[in-house]
């Protein structure tokens, strides 16, 4: 008899393990049944997040930069694993290739940046007293991010998501409606490299339904969004005022090191010079 395969099931990752939603529910996609995320879903990977941002911040910039080049390391490991998934997701095989080359690069690209974009923002500031006056970048928090539904949802996941996590901060992703089975898959890559529980957590799920409460949480430090509308825009935009989070629209043209310094606050330190 003719084996039948096994099909995958596509489940979130929160606190670094994969769980299906609390609520059960549960859509179709082209690669098959994704988990429906709920409010409490998006809690959970906020106290987790929030919880996982001491230890990943206090982490050296050189190890942080470690890890993202493992991540890339796992990645070209599996490369044909994931060309092949974006294969059945209807992309012709020469630019599923190309894909998760850039994404490989990418990492590469952003681990590189760990411990050099802090000397990039960082001052020595003239001050007429008899101190020395530093002003440097620091991680934020916990930064929530909505990926767009494009044509390389791979691609454009990592680039938000590396970013974010480079320079110290946690995040909590919300996959398009249409999720496609390779980012969700990403997820095992984190798990095989290092990364902390709980630094990423990957949620898939109907924006219409959670970004009233992604945008409102009172425990979200910053926004990353790929919105389309522009009454999704605006929602954003006020429900962050609540408790002035930081509003980042995507835009892949903007450049490393920038995109970090979005995700960082600046520190200024007043050290007395002795006589």
């Amino acid at each position: 008899m003719p084996r039948l395969p096994i099909l995958k099931t596509y489940k979130l990752l929160i606190d670094g393990k994969f769980e299906r939603s609390e609520s059960g529910r549960s859509f179709t996609t082209v690669s098959g049944n994704m988990c429906r995320a709920s409010r409490k879903d998006f809690r959970n990977a906020v106290v987790v997040a929030r919880g996982a941002f001491g230890g990943w911040s206090k982490r050296s910039a050189y190890n942080r930069g470690q890890i993202l080049y493992r991540m890339a390391e796992m990645l070209e490991a599996r490369r044909t694993q994931f060309i092949d998934e974006r294969v059945t997701e209807g992309v012709k095989p020469a630019a599923a290739a190309a894909e998760i080359q850039a994404t490989i690069d990418l990492l590469v690209h952003y681990a590189g940046w760990s411990d050099k974009h802090t000397q990039v923002f960082s001052a020595v500031n003239p001050v007429s007293s008899a101190h020395f006056n530093f002003s440097v970048p620091e991680p934020m928090g916990v930064v929530v991010l909505v990926t767009p539904a494009s044509k390389t949802p791979f691609l454009d996941l990592i680039g938000m998501l590396a970013p974010v996590i480079v320079s110290g901060n946690t995040a909590v992703a919300l996959l398009p409606e249409a999720a496609s089975g390779s980012t969700v898959t990403f997820g095992e890559i984190l798990e095989t490299s290092d990364v902390p529980g709980g630094v990423v957590n990957l949620l898939t799920g109907q924006s219409a339904e959670l970004l009233p409460h992604l945008t409102s949480h009172m425990d979200v430090n910053a926004l990353y969004l790929a919105l389309e509308s522009s009454d999704d825009r605006i929602l954003a935009q006020t429900n962050a005022a609540l408790n002035l989070k930081r509003v980042v629209m995507y835009d892949a043209s903007t450049p490393a090191p920038y995109r970090i310094s979005d995700f960082t606050e600046i520190k200024t330190t007043w050290h007395p010079v002795a006589n």
